[in-house]
């Protein structure tokens, strides 16, 4: 998704369809750091691409590890054998303590043995996430970790040669983040080949089915690490890695929980299917299922789907001990607010630890949405809301914070409710390229929403004022949908002159403009099978638009074609009569000016740059011949909205045009006050 400052849910109404989920963040990882620590070169399928495995690719590459990527998506990966290929270098991790705990581990006991030093640095918040257990516990055992800042946290420098001591077992707490333990479950076994090692784990292991996942993956790559409960591992001498051939990645299962949960919310119709993860799920957070069902979802499940429908209406409150899914029970922290009980979450220690204090997060958030939210140091209750407030929500660059706050959307289906359906923005919504890049797409491809509901930015204004590349500007930095009016009328006047139609016959052309199998692909315009992209810039065709448009028939033809690009999560609508006639309800209208002479000097600039002759003079009595004409139609002269935004762009670049509109826009209705 495009780096946009906010994104402005409109209420949603219901869901239908299905999803197909991206991989697990918590197995890419897993996986691309043993396939380049193994021996030989390790087929990856189904690789999460994000933000936290792009980071890991990044470190791999740079400590030798060969990286291909076939034809068909697979990624190769060549490992480096448990042998060092570089004595230092940098690494910057981002925000990914998957990657930041198990390269800092394994870098720390490869340095030790074979000798050289590498920083490890991420994001401001990586510098606040502690990390002093793991540091603690490979001191400990001899190796030689400075942090380069506050003691306990990242920056840190991994050197060596030292000499490690692994006739005690090494300790770690597991009452902080099972993050540690996976790192040295999967760091270990690269200095376990003259003797076992043991791990012992000291308090309550918390996330154990994330070390399950760890144990399941360090078996394929051929280590089998023996278990005493959860308390005692033991690393066999001899362990070698060694690559399996081909890894293939399920989905992500807390990813998948906001789907399930949206199917309990608003698949009243027909489930909602979600494919990737299921009842052969190695993640344990697929038993987000079973929260989801005490609240009174209905689930079908299969090995690698899930079918979920509304059940329970309202949702049940529960009480839930939630170590077991740490990260997918934040989503039931807003299935919440649609409950009909409170409902308290517990054993959520880890949260305060992760990308951001997710339990202070969601209590602000939950609250400005006007919930009653208490809190503690390892519990969170919330209360079922009635009385729903717009709300801005801040995500602390955290991805699922955005994902969770956008089930709040669907607050107009609320039983009982006392205020009508209200907004919600998101801000920083970006945030999700952690985990689930295209989120918000897929959101939108299951969500269901009013047409009147979703938000309409109309920028209307004469020829040649630079409507379109405003629009364009504009609806990619808030992700919305384009519709260029203009370009309909171009084509419809184009493809009645091909069809030997009198543009002077209005029902003649109305018929054609009908019947347009007009679609558009990766910036080009094409009429069946035909590109006309280049046809449509002409300025011949320009003027058969103006044409076509003046008859009242062909604009009631391509009336409801227009009103059908009304798509989540919005339209930015580009023309001469959007704001008007199209949609006159548009909280934002923009009318678009420039002086005639600043439009022909920029045309002529275009034209010349194209190689095509063009006299300035010429063009500025086209345009004023032009603007004369749609000024004076009969059907839909031109002429700003009454509640338009005036803007003349003849002394202002593309960029300040779009900064002004999107300033206008944060402004507008319900988060006036919320940016």
């Amino acid at each position: 998704m495009y780096k946009i400052p906010f994104l402005d849910l409109p209420p949603l109404r219901s869901a239908a369809g299905t999803v197909r989920l991206p991989g697990s963040k918590s197995i890419s990882n897993r996986v691309l750091l043993l396939a380049g620590l193994s021996e030989g070169t390790t087929e990856v399928h189904d690789l999460l691409d994000s933000d936290d495995t792009a980071v890991m690719l990044d470190s791999l590459k740079a400590l030798g590890c060969r990286l291909e990527t076939s034809d068909h998506g697979v990624l190769q990966v060549t490992g480096i054998g448990g042998q060092l290929k570089v004595d230092a270098a940098q690494l910057f991790l981002g925000n990914a303590g998957t990657a930041m705990r198990p390269l800092t581990a394994a870098l720390a006991l490869l340095a030790a043995t074979q000798g050289g030093s590498f920083e490890l640095s991420g994001v401001a918040r990586m510098h606040e996430r502690p990390i002093g257990d793991l540091v603690d516990a490979l001191r400990a055992r001899g190796c030689q970790i400075e942090c380069l800042g506050q003691e306990g946290y990242p920056p840190l420098r991994l050197s060596g040669p030292s000499a490690l001591d692994f006739s005690a077992p090494v300790q770690v707490r597991g009452d902080v983040s099972s993050q540690f333990l996976t790192a040295l479950l999967l760091a270990l076994p690269l200095v376990a080949q003259q003797q076992p090692i043991v791990i012992e784990v000291l308090g309550e292991l918390i996330s154990k089915p994330y070390i399950h996942i760890t144990l399941e993956l360090l078996k394929r790559f051929g280590i089998a690490v023996e278990r005493e409960g959860w308390q005692r591992f033991t690393i066999p001498a001899g362990s070698r890695y060694r690559s399996p051939g081909a890894v293939h990645v399920e989905g992500d299962a807390s990813s998948a929980s906001y789907f399930v949960a949206l199917g309990a919310l608003a698949a009243t119709e027909a489930p909602l299917r979600i494919e990737g993860v299921g009842s052969a799920s190695l993640q344990g957070d697929v038993r987000f299922v079973e929260a989801a069902q005490a609240m009174g979802a209905r689930v079908e499940a299969g090995p690698n789907w899930l079918e979920v429908r509304r059940g329970s209406w309202p949702l049940r409150g529960i009480e839930l001990d939630c170590n077991h899914i740490p990260d997918a029970a934040m989503t039931l922290a807003v299935m919440a607010l649609y409950a009909d009980s409170p409902t308290t979450l517990r054993n959520i220690a880890s949260w305060r630890v992760k990308e951001t204090d997710r339990i202070a997060a969601m209590a602000t958030e939950l609250r400005k949405l006007g919930a009653t939210v208490e809190e503690g140091p390892d519990w969170l209750r919330v209360q079922p809301l009635q009385s729903w407030q717009a709300a801005a929500i801040h995500t602390y660059d955290d991805h699922r914070v955005a994902m969770c706050f956008s089930l709040a959307a669907f607050n107009g289906l609320v039983v009982g409710k006392t205020t009508p359906s209200v907004p919600v923005r998101i801000l920083e919504p970006h945030c999700v390229a952690k985990t689930f890049p295209d989120y918000f797409e897929t959101l939108f491809s299951v969500a269901k929403a009013r047409s009147k509901d979703i938000p309409v930015i109309c920028i209307d204004g004469p020829t040649a004022s630079g409507k379109g590349t405003l629009a364009d500007e504009v609806a990619q930095a808030l992700g919305y949908v384009v519709l260029d009016s203009g370009m309909l009328y171009r084509a419809s006047g184009l493809a009645a002159q091909r069809a030997g139609a009198d543009l002077d016959d209005g029902q003649a052309v109305a018929a054609i403009a009908a019947r347009l199998d007009l679609h558009f692909s990766r910036g080009r315009v094409l009429l069946g099978d035909d590109d006309i992209t280049d046809a449509l810039r002409l300025e011949t065709t320009g003027l058969l638009a103006s044409k076509v448009a003046a008859h009242s028939e062909v604009r009631h033809a391509l009336h409801q074609l227009q009103l059908d690009y009304r798509r989540l999560p919005g339209l930015v609508a580009d023309g001469r009569d959007m704001g008007t006639a199209i949609f006159p309800d548009a909280p934002l209208k923009v009318f678009l000016t420039a002086s005639a002479a600043t439009r022909a000097e920029r045309r002529y600039k275009q034209l010349i740059s194209k190689g095509i002759s063009a006299s300035i003079a010429g063009l500025r009595q086209d345009l004023e011949a032009r603007d004369l004409q749609d000024k004076s139609r009969k059907a839909s002269p031109l002429a700003p909205a009454a509640d338009a935004r005036e803007l003349d762009n003849s002394a202002l670049s593309i960029e300040e045009s779009k900064d002004l509109v999107l300033d206008w826009w944060a402004q507008a209705g319900s988060f006036a006050d919320q940016r």
